[in-house]
């Protein structure tokens, strides 16, 4: 994923994106799921998925909600440099 991070990062500003990321941080009460801020938020992907037939990974917004998570900036941040997202091959 991080090779494709550019081309990744216009995704983000998809509608299908911007109304999933909505309903996430809705689920999720508006607050961080680590801190329990509710300023800054995003919505993490708790894994990437690669289609090996199509030889790329799934949209932003084509993953189940329970692999999604709010978190704020400050901790999405923490959380990308302690941990690699993990990437499964379906």
């Amino acid at each position: 994923m991080q090779g494709q991070h550019g081309s990744y990062g216009k995704l983000l500003f998809d509608k299908r994106w911007r109304d999933k990321r909505t309903n996430i941080i809705k689920r999720d009460n508006n607050l961080c799921r680590s801190c329990g801020v509710n300023s800054e938020l995003e919505v993490h992907h708790r894994q990437y998925h690669f289609i090996k037939r199509l030889r790329q990974f799934k949209k932003p917004w084509e993953y189940e909600d329970h692999l999604l998570i709010t978190f704020c900036g400050s901790c999405h941040k923490k959380g990308h440099q302690k941990f690699k997202v993990p990437i499964k091959y379906i």
